[in-house]
């Protein structure tokens, strides 16, 4: 019994329930579920499907293939944690942090990771479906493999994060620093980059179709060999980038800055480069000039203004 105000006993089904109800503690769980990990007889995997655990502390904790579906685990500490191969469908890690963790083949569809730390976690080979990683900290990163559908980045911190081979389609990276991220082999379609910081970053051998990178911030990132078919970078600061091999059919540079840009071997059919900057840029051809589309406020390679003549010379720097 409980004493109530003025030292009355409160009846026991007045008490206030634990927030476990009738689960086991979590100790228990912790220690139930390593045993079956290692197989041991008395092992029982982890089932906390909808526990309210905010701001439980599991930092180093070894829940991999743990079934956490729906659990709300607002500010949880997470941090080196073993999360491999979990189920966390539909929960709610709003603010947590995942410093480390390992999260590789987690499925985390609908999950909620807005405003957490994820600083150098693994999620390569993660499922991500609808899921919210809106200004999180995701510096370092690694989702190489993963499947990103539908996911919303915005404002979320990238820099130096690891995408090979990972496919992504229909996400918001918008606002996104993904500064020297790596995006080799990416297959990316569908998603927005609007006024994203990806100076640096590379791009190589990335298909890039049907993106939005209007107003992004590219400055020296490589698209060597990437494919950027119907892809809008209107307003984008692209100076430097590399652009050789290229597949930049139909992609949209109205308005881009260009300067210094290398361009060797890359296909710019109906590529549209009216009012462009492209003063400096190099190892552009007559034919390929002459297959893009070019204006009057067009700033060609030798930095005069267009549009593109066959037989002007303009496609080659002043310094040439």
């Amino acid at each position: 019994m409980e004493s109530g105000k003025g030292g009355l006993e409160l009846p026991e089904s007045a008490q206030p329930k634990p927030q476990w109800g009738a689960r086991p503690p979590l100790e228990e769980v912790l220690e139930h579920h390593l045993a079956w990990l290692e197989g041991r007889p008395q092992g029982r995997r982890a089932n906390l499907s909808s526990a309210t655990l905010n701001g439980v502390n599991l930092k180093g904790a070894n829940l991999r293939k743990a079934i956490l579906r729906s659990a709300t685990m607002l500010g949880a500490q997470l941090d080196g944690a073993d999360l491999s191969g979990a189920e966390l469908e539909d929960a709610d890690l709003r603010e947590a942090t995942l410093l480390g963790a390992d999260l590789s083949g987690a499925d985390l569809t609908k999950a909620n990771l807005s405003h957490c730390c994820l600083a150098e976690a693994n999620l390569s080979e993660a499922v991500m479906r609808n899921t919210n990683f809106r200004k999180s900290n995701l510096r370092e990163v690694r989702m190489l493999d993963a499947i990103i559908d539908d996911c919303d980045f915005a404002g979320a911190v990238l820099k130096s994060a690891g995408f090979h081979h990972a496919r992504a389609f229909g996400c918001d990276f918008s606002e996104v620093d993904l500064e020297s991220a790596l995006l080799y082999h990416a297959r990316i379609q569908m998603c927005r980059f609007v006024g994203a910081n990806a100076t640096g970053a590379n791009f190589s051998s990335a298909r890039l179709q049907n993106c939005d990178f209007r107003s992004a911030q590219l400055s020296g990132a490589s698209f060597f060999r990437a494919d950027l078919s119907r892809t809008c970078l209107s307003r984008a600061l692209l100076g430097g980038c590399d652009f050789r091999e290229a597949k930049l059919t139909a992609a949209e540079f109205s308005d881009a800055l260009l300067s210094n840009a290398r361009f060797g071997e890359a296909t710019l059919t109906a590529a549209d480069l009216r009012r462009a900057n492209l003063k400096g840029a190099r190892e552009l051809t007559a034919l390929q000039l002459g297959h893009a589309r070019t204006d009057q406020d067009t700033i060609l390679p030798n930095g005069k203004n267009g549009p593109f003549m066959k037989g002007s010379r303009a496609e080659r720097p002043a310094s040439w």
